[in-house]
This record gives C-alpha cells, structure tokens and sequence, in this order.
C-alpha cells in the first residue's frame, strides 16, 4: 500500500551559534515553538542525578528581564499555552499560541530557557516542591515497577537510574552546580528550536533567530564539549535474568520481560523491531493479545513495545495477569518469540501493521505542535531530520525476511531479563 507523505519537507537553517532552526508554515490558526536540548538524565552524573529534572523546574523562576511569574501572566492573558518535559535523552520546551501572539510570546519562552536566574531562596523553595515529586512518584505501582525492570535491562547504562533523581542527591545539589549545570548544556549548539504554525517561514525563522540574538552574552560562560562520543550498548543477555518482587499494593501481579535492542544510534535496526512488537500485541487480532486474553483468558492485558533510546533500547514486555499464570504465560510468550525466528510472518500481519503505522503517522501530525514535537524529538536525539518525515515508508519496504532476522538477532527466547512482580 502506498502512503502518501504528508508533510512538505520544512525549512532547516544552522546559525553560526551552533543553534539549529527548523520551521513550517501550517495552515492552522495556531504556532508552536518547542526547544528540545540534548541534555537529559542520560548526561548526569550519579552525584547530581536528577539536575535535569530540577533545572527544568527551576527555568520558570524568572530572568534578569523578567520577575518571577511574569512569563506565565503573559501567556494566560493571550489564551496561549506552555509546559516542559524531561526525559533521558533530552529536555523540551513549549508554547503554542495564536499567530498574532507569537512575535510577542516567542522571545520570552526563549529568555526562560536561555537566562534562567536560579536564585538561592526560591531555588531551595523549589527543591522542596521536586522532593515532594520524588516521594509521591514512589506512591505510583507503575513507578516503581518500571524502576525494577530498567534495573534489570541496563547493568551500567544510565538509563537505568531514575529521571527524577533519588532524594539523597537532590537534597544535596547546590544552586551553583545547577547555575554550572545550565551554562555547559543549555548552549545553542545543544539546541534545536522548532516553530510550526501559520505564519511565512521566514517569518518564523526571524523572529527565533531574533529572539537568540537579543540573548547574546547572557548565558554564563562555560565550555561546552558538544556532541560527546556515546557509552557502549550493553551487550544482549547470555541468560534468563530473573527477579521477583512483592508489591502489596497491586491486585493482580505483573510480569514484564526485556529484550536489550538497538538504540537511535543504529535507526535502521529500529524499525522491524517496531514490527515484532505491533505483530505481538497492537490490536485484538496482535498474537499474544489474541491467544492469551481473548482466547485463553490468562491475562487481564498484555502489551509489548519498542522503546528506542538513543544509546540502546528495549524491546519491553508487560502483562497483567493473576500471579499462578505468570509460569505459563512466560513459557507461551517465549515460544511465540520461537515461532517468529522459526517461521515467516504472514504478508496480511505486515499489511495491517503498515496500515496502523501509515493512519496513526498522518492522525499524529494533524497540529503544530504535533509536528513540532515530531521535528524537534529526531533533530535533537537522531541528529537527523529525515526520519521523522518518512517513517511509513522504512516500514513498508520491510518484509517478512528481514523482520525475522530481527527477531533472530535480537528477541532470544532463553537469554532475557524477567521480572515478577506479585501482591503478596
């Protein structure tokens, strides 16, 4: 099935700052600008495991132009919206706003990400505010769950420590190492600066490209190493890695399993994993949803997904299901891993996975900041735009060949981390 591109290649221009802009004129009533910065948990150190997170509290605290509060007022009172996210791999901002706002709105958002002051007393108000976080994220069964099994897929990658932080260290970082923090890994060589919406694209590469400018000199000065060669991958699983934990609070147990795959390093071996996941359990009719809940009731839910960090992923299991099932649910799931080395997938599984992956790519880049996000994700993690332009079409020149050597080079079914985690 053919599919026809969506999106009309949008405009990348480089500064001599190092800062990359990407824009697109779109003709709905509304602009994006979303700063992605390649600093994430990923980058720390176990002494400040964490800053991140916290820095990205702390960027809305107020500049040498604006007072605290200030940025905010702004865009509620011109209905506009902003929020941030920090991941391991990277930290964004955003703001969507209408386009008569966005010549205004845009050099503030810019001025909060680039000029934070981070004062000493409301740096210390806010660390109360992220322990507070901390503490309540250890509230959450799916927290901690996912804590358990990231500790098992990564021995030494920092992809298994919290983005969050522990409370030890957060207790202990200082105003000054965050002030450092910022000044070595907000610079604009680091970033990339997404503006989609309706307005030219010149006018949208101006006014980002302006609001830098007038940032000239205010950033601290700190050497900034660019891009750092990356950590090694963690070598596949030689065994069956097995862990068991209780959680009084679930009411029925879980079983997640974990492959060690290929990051957004190596792109290319991404995708047919993407496949193997969707043919296991996208849908009623995926395999593992079909035979172990509609048909043989063992699990309440099951999914699987492949999780595509930049250094290296996961592909990750997770199933719900009554604690006495999860023997036989584990043997089920590894025979069914079996079979896909074993035995050609089906021309109708592909066509229905390429069909889901073409309708959800054209539903899932329907706004700005939808495409935004969208731009902003592969420039900053991959270094590269083109993939996030022409997903479907890498999925459809798969066949059933390749993704069988996929699941025969990464998914064994007796080498894998397992956890269980039960009620009691």
């Amino acid at each position: 099935m053919a599919v026809t591109n969506q999106i009309d290649r949008p405009t990348v221009r480089t500064l001599p700052s190092g800062l990359t802009i990407i824009a697109e004129q779109m003709p709905v009533e509304a602009v994006n600008l979303n700063i992605y910065l390649n600093v994430g948990s990923f980058q720390e150190t176990d002494a400040i495991n964490g800053m991140a997170h916290f820095l990205e509290h702390m960027v809305f605290k107020g500049t040498s132009r604006l007072a605290a509060g200030e940025f905010e007022r702004a865009i509620e009172e011109r209905g506009a919206v902003t929020n941030a996210a920090t991941s391991q791999d990277y930290t964004h901002y955003y703001i969507t706003t209408a386009p008569k706002d966005f010549a205004a709105l845009a050099p503030l958002q810019i001025d909060v990400v680039t000029n934070p002051r981070i004062p000493e007393d409301d740096f210390d108000r806010e660390k109360m505010v992220v322990l507070e976080e901390i503490r309540r994220s250890h509230d959450s069964s799916s927290r901690r769950i996912y804590q358990h099994a990231i500790e098992v897929a990564f021995a030494k990658l920092p992809y298994r420590r919290s983005v969050l932080g522990p409370e030890s260290v957060i207790e202990g970082v200082t105003a000054q190492q965050m002030r450092y923090f910022h000044a070595t890994h907000y610079q604009p060589a680091a970033m990339t600066a997404v503006a989609v919406g309706n307005l030219p694209v010149e006018e949208l590469i101006d006014i980002v490209a302006d609001g830098f400018a007038s940032q000239t000199g205010t950033i601290a000065a700190a050497e900034f190493v660019g891009k750092k060669s990356h950590p090694t991958p963690e070598p596949p699983f030689g065994r069956i890695v097995r862990r068991q934990h209780i959680d009084p609070s679930l009411q029925q147990a879980r079983l997640i399993m974990v492959w060690r795959v290929p990051g957004l390093l190596n792109l290319s071996e991404t995708y047919p994993l993407d496949i193997l996941a969707a043919i296991l359990s996208s849908g009623r009719t995926s395999r593992l949803v079909k035979e172990l809940r509609e048909e043989r009731q063992l699990v309440n839910s099951i999914s699987v997904s492949n999780m595509s960090n930049r250094v290296q992923g996961l592909f990750y299991l997770s199933a719900q299901l009554p604690s006495e099932n999860i023997p036989q649910v584990e043997r089920i799931i590894t025979q069914h891993i079996a079979q896909l080395q074993n035995t050609l997938v089906t021309e109708t599984e592909i066509a229905r996975i390429r069909r889901q992956v073409a309708n959800r790519y054209i539903f899932g880049t329907e706004t700005p900041s939808d495409r935004a996000d969208l731009y902003g994700y592969y420039q900053s993690v991959v270094g590269d735009l083109t993939p996030a332009l022409n997903y479907p079409q890498q999925i459809q020149a798969l066949d059933a060949k390749t993704i069988q050597l996929a699941a025969r080079q990464y998914l064994s079914p007796t080498a894998y981390g397992v956890i269980a985690v039960k009620p009691e």
